[in-house]
């Protein structure tokens, strides 16, 4: 029912089983340190993926500098076209009228 066609999708899921606790250092000590109070974060390997670079840094770096543009610059530009349409001033110059101080 519902019609899903699970081969269309645009999202690849990784399998699981990639994401391993010992293959990062900082977590293999969160593991270690709770095993020594006889603790276990059946969890822990849900936090891998935020250790592993899959892009180079500079990659990365373009992307995060650049996320939310193709809204923001038109936003933007939009704002400075009805302000000059409006004639909207915000330098705090405006007429107020004749009487100049």
């Amino acid at each position: 029912m519902g019609g899903h066609d699970h081969h269309a999708s645009p999202y690849k899921i990784p399998n699981p089983d990639i994401y391993k606790v010992e293959d990062v250092p900082e977590l293999k000590r969160v593991q270690e340190e709770l095993a020594k109070k006889g603790l276990k974060d059946p969890w822990l390997r849900n936090q891998v993926w935020r250790y592993k670079q899959t892009q180079p840094g500079y990659k990365r770096a373009l992307i995060t500098l650049t996320r939310g543009w193709k809204i923001g610059v038109p936003a933007f530009l939009i704002t400075i076209a009805i302000e000059q349409y409006f004639g909207i001033d915000y330098s705090g110059h405006g007429h107020h009228g004749d009487n100049h101080h």
